[in-house]
């Protein structure tokens, strides 16, 4: 079964915003069986909504828009979606006392004629309730098609794709299991990895896909599959994971459905009872925030230094400035007393640093740009690494963030 998602807004279109709700759509799509074959943004304009739908009816089972549902003038997607069905819009009751309930509780503003006209639907849409605004979703059915409508406000969406539009189209049709699992590798690049699985990859069924998704020092390898029965589809999948562990054991840190390597990281903390502080200096705080977005962090997570100017390594870390001098701040002895004093004045088991050239220009060292350092103070001592992680700053930081989490998980896994 194919599903195609349609996004209406101009703010899609000339960049404003991040189409986040598709992605979203698709993954919950993709639990129940349901297989995204086209995602499509378009403005919001009568002619380009219809011709949208003529299209997508051609290719899906499933059409799911989003956006264009609003009070104001320029949201012409409930209307154009009435012209579409020959329909007429009529009041809801129901609606309109949720929208006037809603207004009288937590909205500051009198409710006025437009806000009420987002009780008008249309009377051929099965109405979504959206217990978070004003906009229903509707649910159409055309033949064997199930267009559906739903407002472009995240969080409005959101709920009402979990709460109305996932149990309805498991009641409306019988769908395949498709089963999707991602192994998360860190270390080696997706040329080097084809390399070494390449036998394998040859010797998949037909029914099993791998995809290849590199990113800035990581790839993960999503391997997918479809069929009638979850329980040996699953089975089968594992069986050809097993086969990638003598092959790339090495650079496996896990699976993404699972947790992600930060989540892995905590847990491992946790349960070994040690404890994290961070110096960053080139990653600018990156690395603290990876850690601290995930809830419970404080139980592992002692605290961080942003120590980008040299003089905040010497007056704030005590790095040594004759150290500085003598090797440049950019330097493996630098990242080591940064880290060994990030452990030290957090109090924490585990300390770790950066400090590299991030670019464009060479500040205070003369190391080559893209050259970062990163350091891990531990009871067993400190060691550091070198790394040359290109010459474009935001993947020279995110590189070195990606290298700080694999050489955590090799520290303490």
């Amino acid at each position: 079964m194919i599903a195609e998602i349609v996004s209406i807004g101009d703010e899609i279109l000339i960049g404003q915003i991040v189409n986040t709700n598709a992605v979203f759509i698709a993954k919950e799509l993709n639990k129940i069986g349901i297989e995204v074959g086209q995602i499509t943004s378009i403005s919001d304009r009568k002619e380009h909504i219809e011709s949208c739908l003529d299209d997508a009816q051609k290719r899906a089972q499933v059409i799911i828009l989003t956006g264009g549902l609003g009070p104001t003038k320029d949201d012409l997607t409930k209307h154009t979606l009435c012209s579409y069905f020959d329909d007429v819009l009529v009041k809801n009751e129901i609606v309109l006392e949720r929208i006037e309930e809603m207004f009288a509780k937590y909205v500051p503003t009198p409710i006025n004629d437009e806000n009420r006209k987002q009780a008008l639907l249309p009377s051929k849409a099965k109405v979504l309730n959206n217990l978070h605004g004003t906009a229903s979703g509707m649910w159409f059915e055309a033949e064997d098609r199930v267009i559906i409508s739903l407002p472009g406000v995240p969080f409005e969406m959101k709920a009402l794709v979990s709460n109305e539009v996932i149990p309805a189209l498991q009641k409306h049709y019988t769908r395949p299991y498709i089963i999707h699992k991602t192994l998360l590798t860190y270390g080696l690049g997706e040329s080097v990895i084809a390399e070494r699985i390449e036998q394998w990859e040859n010797e998949l069924p037909d029914d099993i896909k791998l995809a290849y998704l590199p990113n800035l020092g990581r790839v993960r390898l999503r391997l997918s599959g479809k069929g009638t029965d979850q329980t040996l589809l699953d089975r089968r999948i594992d069986a050809e994971i097993e086969k990638l562990y003598p092959l790339i054991g090495d650079i496996i840190m896990g699976f993404e459905e699972e947790a992600s390597i930060e989540e892995q990281l905590q847990a491992q903390f946790i349960k070994t009872n040690n404890t994290l502080a961070v110096a960053e200096s080139c990653t600018g705080g990156k690395i603290a925030n990876r850690f601290t977005q995930i809830p419970g962090a404080s139980a592992y997570f002692k605290g961080g230094v942003v120590a980008y100017a040299t003089e905040v390594k010497v007056n704030l870390l005590g790095v040594s400035q004759s150290l500085i001098d003598s090797y440049s701040v950019v330097s493996a002895p630098v990242a080591e007393a940064m880290a060994v004093a990030a452990r030290e004045r957090f109090g924490a088991t585990i300390g770790v640093a950066t400090t590299g050239n991030a670019g464009p220009s060479k500040g205070d060292s003369d190391a080559e740009l893209g050259t970062v350092y990163i350091a891990l103070a531990s009871q067993n001592g400190v060691v550091s690494y070198e790394f040359h992680l290109g010459r474009h700053r935001d993947r020279v930081v995110e590189k070195a963030v990606h290298k700080v989490m694999e050489l955590l998980h090799k520290e303490v896994f």
